[in-house]
């Protein structure tokens, strides 16, 4: 039930990618305390961006779950923007992270809701 999306401006190759969503993954299921089976990870192509008027190397996540506490969001915050700093070259004052809740009638599986 976990998502997180990856979105830079930096290119990277195959093996970077999948690299990077395996850890992805791994970190968010930990941190939840969530089965990794669950966890969904998307890292699209490159696509131009700008932070603070540059476009230089960024990159923005969203982690979306359900019963995502708040409690958790400066670890989360922490290894995620350090995974993406380390496995991409990209400052970690240059990576946004979105956190939603979802509630879990909002949250479709296998044809049903959670």
């Amino acid at each position: 039930m976990p998502y997180l999306g990856i979105h830079t401006n930096k290119k990277f190759d195959d093996a970077t990618a999948q690299e990077l969503m395996k850890k992805a993954s791994h970190t968010v299921a930990e941190l939840l305390g969530k089965p990794e089976s669950y966890v969904m990870v998307a890292l699209p192509p490159p696509v131009p961006m700008m932070f603070a008027g540059d476009d230089a190397p960024l990159a923005y996540l969203e982690l979306k779950s359900i019963g995502l506490p708040q409690s958790a969001t400066t670890d989360l915050s922490s290894a995620l923007c350090a995974l993406v700093s380390d496995t991409l070259d990209i400052s970690q004052n240059r990576i946004y992270v979105e956190f939603a809740n979802a509630e879990r009638a909002m949250w479709g599986w296998d044809g049903r809701t959670f």
